[in-house]
């Protein structure tokens, strides 16, 4: 742990005059706040590749961009003194929490158009616009030497990687391995919307996959075999509803027929109210 101050910083203005005259290694962990254990294991990676001496920065920000219309963006948790002290316990030397990021006339967005066409961009869309247009602000006002995504959200990482090398973004990107509670269920904010109920039944998602991953390694390479048997466990979860289950190609996220190296499994799950995503390498 670090024991520095968090410089808070809450404009675009103030946060490009931190970087003028910053001289260290900076890497960001951008998180749209409620902390939890899966952003300090993202923190400590951050901090693995800023080094002692380096800055660790953390932004927070409830993107609407991201959030389609009746969508659960007026009630997403916003912790804001909670997230303050959890950043000082991680070590955190920079929190830019701006209150507002875009234009009222805003007229230009960040759009990816492969990637993002299937799985949740499908289900959502317009998302994936929105979280490329947030980030590659973040870039410009914050100018990291690298940022820190979590697997969790798969599809994001693999278009915020497209997007960096498209638009030449001189940023390193590192991926971190999805953080999970002990029954399986990965660490997400949205957990805490689940009744006892509701929780109960959310790590069915990680045994869908463990299921179809175990069918693979025995030799299963039939695709609609492998998702119909995670269909089968999660309709054993009280009160699931699957949005989509896909096994697509790790790289361009191309939904495959046959199994093949680098197949990635990635779920949508409703549990109640609350949408659920996971994934898992079955190859």
């Amino acid at each position: 742990m670090i024991d520095s101050p968090v410089k808070i910083i809450e404009t675009a203005d103030a946060a490009q005059a931190h970087v003028r005259e910053r001289a260290a290694k900076s890497v960001l962990v951008p998180t749209m706040g409620a902390l939890h254990r899966g952003h300090l294991e993202l923190i400590r990676v951050a901090r693995e590749h800023a080094g002692k001496d380096g800055e660790v920065a953390v932004s927070i920000f409830v993107n609407p961009l991201q959030f389609e219309p009746g969508s659960d963006f007026g009630k997403y948790p916003r912790p804001e003194p909670m997230d303050e002290k959890f950043c000082a316990d991680a070590g955190v030397n920079l929190l830019f929490r701006p209150r507002e990021l875009y234009f009222d006339d805003r007229s230009v967005y960040v759009e990816e158009t492969r990637l993002s066409a299937g799985l949740c961009g499908a289900a959502r869309p317009g998302h994936f616009r929105g979280v490329c247009t947030v980030v590659a602000k973040l870039f410009n006002l914050l100018a990291p030497d690298a940022a820190v995504f979590g697997e969790k959200d798969y599809q994001q990482l693999a278009i915020i990687r497209r997007m960096v090398r498209d638009l030449n973004f001189l940023i390193e990107i590192i991926g971190v391995l999805t953080v999970r509670e002990e029954d399986g269920l990965a660490l997400s904010s949205r957990n805490q919307y689940l009744d006892a109920e509701e929780r109960a039944a959310a790590p069915m998602l990680y045994q869908a996959m463990l299921r179809a991953k175990e069918m693979a390694a025995g030799g299963e390479n039939s695709v609609s075999k492998l998702i119909d048997a995670a269909k089968n466990v999660i309709a054993l979860a009280k009160g699931a509803r699957i949005d989509y289950i896909s096994i697509v190609d790790a790289e361009n996220l191309q939904p495959l027929e046959k199994l093949r190296p680098n197949a990635l499994i990635a779920l949508a799950v409703f549990i109640g109210k609350t949408r659920l995503i996971d994934n898992l390498r079955l190859t």
